[in-house]
């Protein structure tokens, strides 16, 4: 898409080059609405990984960036065709200095949708947008403070999850937290035995190590094992966590088979946010659950509340809104025969599935 001027306006809308990389992501920072996932290093994480076609829009107004939407196809014979807001995140849509530029933007991309002749348009919102496109609700996202005083966050937690914890705290576990590649390899293997036993096909581990080469810092691993007198330390729970303006999101995250008896996600979700608090983060961002579900339940018995995400839609070729949920009947099958998989093979499988599952 050429860069043009919108009729009534300055303002011209622009793809997203290497050039303008920064100056990007300084606007996103600075931005209220502004998220992890609006960053411009997805574009390089998503076209490495999956191959998929990026648009990254952003409207300029003299030579200075006044609002921005990260856009990318994603196109399957199995799973549709899709122009999404951003695939394999939880947040996304347009963020601009004033709600005109924003739905300028929408516009731009429902024109694009049409061009590419998707199935549909889908802008993931963490607001509710004055917008007359379609809206569905069935997505919330949970968080909390945290205190600058790591010792003030456990009396914080509901008393039932306290409880757990504490009980987890006199198990014998280990936490390590690292940047880097250093706990890739163990945290893919306990992601894909997580995602195998859900029926869920898991990435390829060259998108994980994307992530950790594209956004450096910004992202780390943590890893918990379980020590015993009579054997090695044994692997139980891991998850990648993204860091952004203060906030830390525990975004991948998975276990095996004893992590719930040893309630290692428990400690290890606690001492992320430990953490974080020492690292002067200020917000844990629990992230996306499906309405009333298990993970969605599961967060509030820490005593967040839930926040509802606003995802809307432009239907171009599809006839009714999207349902990729795993609760979706017509997955109920596929589902049954992937848990019973061998891990190997859904580690070999699951990447050329999962690359349209965003």
């Amino acid at each position: 898409m050429s860069a043009k001027t919108t009729a009534n306006t300055d303002t011209v809308i622009k793809q997203l080059t290497p050039s303008t990389f920064a100056q990007w992501d300084s606007y996103v920072k600075q931005h209220q609405q502004g998220s992890f996932f609006h960053l411009s290093g997805w574009q390089q994480v998503i076209s490495k990984s999956f191959h998929h076609d990026c648009y990254f829009l952003y409207a300029e107004l003299d030579g200075h960036i006044v609002g921005v939407l990260p856009l990318v196809e994603v196109k399957s014979k199995l799973f549709g065709h899709a122009l999404i807001s951003t695939p394999f995140c939880v947040y996304g849509g347009a963020i601009a200095d004033t709600p005109a530029l924003t739905r300028q933007l929408e516009q731009e991309a429902c024109l694009l949708a049409e061009k590419l002749s998707v199935d549909y348009l889908e802008l993931r919102y963490q607001e509710k947008q004055d917008s007359t496109l379609l809206l569905k609700q069935a997505h919330s996202t949970f968080g909390c403070e945290l205190p600058e005083d790591k010792d003030q966050i456990l009396p914080a937690i509901k008393k039932k999850q306290r409880a757990v914890i504490r009980h987890a705290l006199k198990n014998d576990l280990s936490f390590s937290l690292e940047s880097g590649k250093q706990n890739l390899a163990d945290f893919y293997q306990l992601l894909s035995t997580s995602y195998r036993n859900l029926g869920t096909p898991i990435f390829s581990k060259h998108y994980f190590e994307n992530l950790v080469t594209v956004f450096g810092n910004d992202v780390d691993i943590a890893v918990i094992k379980s020590k015993s007198e009579n054997k090695d330390e044994q692997l139980s729970s891991a998850v990648m966590n993204f860091y952004f303006n203060e906030q830390v999101l525990p975004y991948y995250g998975g276990g095996n088979d004893n992590a719930r008896g040893l309630k290692s996600a428990d400690y290890m979700y606690y001492q992320v946010m430990c953490s974080a608090s020492e690292k002067g983060c200020r917000w844990y961002d629990f992230g996306r659950s499906k309405n009333d579900s298990g993970p969605y339940k599961y967060k509030k018995n820490w005593g967040m509340e839930p926040k509802p995400l606003y995802y809307y839609y432009h239907l171009v070729n599809a006839t009714e809104l999207p349902n990729l949920s795993p609760n979706n009947p017509k997955y109920k099958l596929f589902i049954g025969l992937w848990q019973k998989l061998p891990l190997k093979v859904s580690q070999i499988v699951g990447p050329f599935l999962s690359k349209f599952l965003g």
